[in-house]
């Protein structure tokens, strides 16, 4: 059998097995040493393979990860109540968070402005990923006036929760008041961070969240990966 044959055969071989259901949506693919073993054949050969099914949109690689067979966007609503957790269980997932930055500094323009705040008045910052049955599906950053919201930061760490941090600081409800959408490219970091292809296509949130007074009381980014999210929009 030629080269040619024999890397066709295996994609071949491994469509017909994510099509029969051995490997579900969102599951991960043997590592190119293990089905260079199964087929053998070397991993260049398996490489071509996965890359076919790559470019039929079948798996996609995940940095440092592996490949996975590719799961059904999972739905993202945004309306006035954005609840990270609440939306993934919504779409049967199971919702984790990792925590890459917590800081205090001084607010920049965007943010002053953002938050309804002087130009010199500290801000809480909270970074990380969200995860929906451990695959990244975001990274965030939120801004928070830190002068109401002393002890946000411990908060934040304790509960994981941005709800329940908030309620900690005296707001029992908040909603969206502005999001604008944006696409873009992620960056190198943002792919590392997220375990998708550089450059692949991610999808950017800027929103304001104010309190039953209509006063800002989160300023907030969000980076989706674009084929893992479809985001939603509700009008509730």
């Amino acid at each position: 059998m030629g080269r040619n044959a024999l890397w066709t055969a295996i994609t071949a071989t491994l469509r017909d097995e994510i099509g029969a259901g051995h490997y579900p949506p969102g599951a991960r693919l043997p590592t190119e040493a293990d089905l260079a073993r199964r087929f053998g054949v070397n991993r260049h050969t398996v490489r071509r393979a996965l890359a076919a099914l790559s470019d039929d949109g079948l798996v996609h690689p995940r940095r440092g990860a592996g490949v996975f067979v590719t799961a059904r966007p999972t739905d993202y609503p945004l309306g006035r109540r954005v609840r990270f957790h609440q939306n993934l269980k919504a779409a049967g997932q199971t919702p984790d968070k990792k925590i890459l930055l917590t800081r205090t500094r001084q607010a920049d323009a965007r943010e002053a402005e953002a938050l309804a705040l002087p130009a010199t008045a500290p801000v809480h910052v909270y970074e990380g990923i969200s995860l929906g049955d451990g695959a990244p599906l975001a990274l965030f950053r939120s801004v928070f006036p830190a002068d109401r919201f002393p002890g946000l930061v411990s908060d934040l760490v304790e509960t994981g929760s941005v709800t329940a941090a908030l309620a900690r600081g005296g707001v029992a409800d908040y909603t969206r008041a502005s999001t604008r959408i944006t696409a873009k490219r992620a960056t190198p970091t943002q792919a590392a961070q997220l375990a998708i292809g550089d450059d692949a296509p991610i999808l950017r949130t800027v929103a304001i969240n104010v309190d039953a007074d209509g006063k800002p009381v989160e300023y907030g980014h969000t980076w989706f990966a674009g084929d893992r999210v479809s985001l939603v929009v509700t009008p509730d």
